[in-house]
């Protein structure tokens, strides 16, 4: 279908088009699903016709919508009920918090608190079963650290999850025991927790897409129909943040199915890519279902056609794995969930399938395990524009740091993440690292200025969500110690991390992430201009609308 006139148009505008050719416009016109003109109000009205929208932005922003390039859609959407606790600090803040939520949601069989900082009690008591005890001694309750990696369980969850005496786990998975044979409470990585996440009737069905897994197959109408409302409710959230596109980081086919139901409805307000979650414990075939996925989801608005692979843990539980000995535990460097061999056949594998794959990897020994595994892939299997990704890379080896751009590896990192950014507190981390590897801690400049490719995103809930607080982090972070490099980036390049890099790493540079004729309408409206606004305001300028594919999804 041609189209001489524009639907809707958006003048006054300060727009930021994310395209070289045209970097800055005042008006943008869509007809369709499309841009149908950017340029200036004058060339721009000449499309106007009875039936078109006209809206003034009144010099806001106007750029390409958020493209979160690493989040978890079903589980964030289900942390939306939980209790949070970022920003409690001291027992009497986590008892208070506890108590309240216990309260107000007398119906769950589980209390999860969530975002609580490894250092909620103090810089020097970690907190235990015997703690959450005290709070609350007769339900289950789970607290979470803000990476979901480590939790701390009552008693009372520990007994009902059967691991109050322990359970044999794999590698790189902790439930902390006392001496009298009894768990202390922390539980570390996802075999040690997920046995008291199973308590969570409600929740349960939004983490199988961590583990690869499928929902039984007597699941009841009514609890699907329950999964698809929760997904339906972070679909809301996200487009409320001005984001258009999502690049989930777990996933099976029932969260793809639930999405195409929701699609089919006309309620899928965001474009979504969803992976097949490779686990240690799987066979090399199970690839074959990465393979299914991208042949039966590959359109523009939903889509397959990744592998998403954890390699390590956090540094915060000393699970992530290292090249040397923590600095703050001598002898001990992680276990990886994959060893350096394992990762490297199901590289090759995934690789000669065509598929992208994206490694979870924090310690710098697992940062070589994926970029050695890369390397191996494109020797078996040849070169190839395959775009695959490093997912956090928190503390990367100096000598590994060219391997990114000779590989063509993208670089997935998260502005909220370091230590003392968003609200997190410098410790434990800092000294988990080391004075000897700051320096290519969160080493944002260091990877670009090698000739890496960096998107940006949250991890949500892991962090929230707002594209535009995750922006503020990036451009205002601090260094921890003096002589750090400088890792913010200036404002376009954290801005095109969020756009135009993001839709290269899905293979979808030629039709989104920039504002240009012919490209998918998935725009953002801001409250203001955010060239004018400083660093540090940033988190006060709003989305006031989202287009995604041509229709206004949310508005202020």
């Amino acid at each position: 279908m041609s189209y001489t006139m524009a639907d809707l148009i958006i003048r006054g505008a300060r727009i930021l088009t994310m395209d070289a050719t045209m970097p800055e416009a005042e008006a943008i016109a869509i007809a369709g699903n499309r841009i149908l003109a950017v340029g200036d109000d004058a060339t721009v009205s000449a499309l106007v016709s009875a039936t078109t929208r006209v809206i003034d932005a009144g010099g806001a922003t106007v750029m390409p919508g958020f493209n979160e390039g690493h989040m978890h859609l079903f589980g964030g959407a289900a942390a939306l009920s939980h209790l949070q606790l970022r920003g409690v600090h001291g027992f009497d803040g986590l008892r208070d918090s506890v108590l309240a939520h216990h309260a107000a949601h007398p119906g769950e069989t589980l209390i999860i608190g969530q975002s609580a900082d490894y250092t909620i009690l103090s810089e020097t008591e970690r907190l235990s079963r015997h703690h959450l005890d005290r709070i609350l001694p007769n339900r289950p309750l789970i607290v979470v650290a803000p990476d979901c990696h480590t939790a701390w369980a009552n008693t009372k969850a520990l007994e009902q999850a059967g691991i109050l005496h322990g359970r044999a786990l794999g590698p790189g998975n902790e439930i902390v025991m006392e001496a009298d044979g009894l768990a202390q409470g922390e539980l570390r990585e996802r075999e040690a927790i997920g046995p008291v996440y199973e308590l969570d009737t409600v929740g349960a069905r939004s983490r199988l897409g961590l583990e690869g897994l499928e929902p039984d197959a007597s699941l009841s109408a009514a609890d699907r129909a329950a999964d698809r409302a929760m997904l339906k409710r972070g679909l809301d959230y996200c487009v409320a943040h001005g984001i258009t596109s999502i690049q989930n980081m777990d996933g099976n086919f029932y969260t793809l199915e639930l999405l195409a139901e929701i699609e089919a409805a006309g309620e899928l307000s965001a474009r979504v890519r969803v992976p097949f979650h490779m686990k240690e414990f799987m066979a090399i075939d199970a690839l074959s279902k990465a393979v299914e996925m991208r042949a039966g989801f590959h359109s523009d608005r939903l889509q397959s056609g990744f592998v998403k692979v954890f390699v390590d843990g956090v540094l915060d539980s000393w699970t992530a794995v290292m090249l040397d000995d923590y600095a703050d535990r001598p002898g001990w460097r992680g276990e990886p969930l994959f060893s350096a061999d394992h990762f490297r056949r199901v590289a090759v594998a995934a690789d000669a399938l065509g598929l992208q794959i994206a490694v979870h990897a924090i310690g710098d020994g697992a940062v070589r395990i994926v970029l050695d595994g890369y390397e191996a892939a494109r020797t078996a299997n040849g070169a190839r524009d395959s775009r695959h990704r490093i997912e956090h890379i928190e503390v990367v080896s100096p000598a590994d740091v060219p391997r990114f751009a000779d590989l063509g590896v993208v670089a997935s990192m998260q502005p909220p993440h370091p230590p003392g950014s968003a609200g997190l507190p410098l410790e434990p981390t800092v000294s988990r690292i080391g004075e000897a590897k700051w320096p290519y801690a969160y080493a944002w400049s260091t990877l670009r200025n090698a000739g890496a490719t960096l998107v940006f995103a949250t991890d949500w809930p892991v962090s929230p969500i707002d594209p535009i607080a995750s922006i503020q982090n990036a451009l205002t972070r601090q260094t921890w110690a003096a002589g750090l490099p400088d890792h913010r980036p200036t404002l376009m390049q954290a801005l095109a991390a969020y756009t135009r890099d993001s839709a290269w790493v899905e293979f979808m540079e030629d039709r989104k992430g920039i504002l240009a004729p012919g490209y998918l309408a998935d725009i953002v409206m801001l409250s203001g201009d955010i060239t004018k606004t400083a660093p540090e305001d940033l988190h006060s300028l709003r989305p006031a609308m989202t287009i995604c594919d041509g229709r206004v999804t949310y508005q202020a």
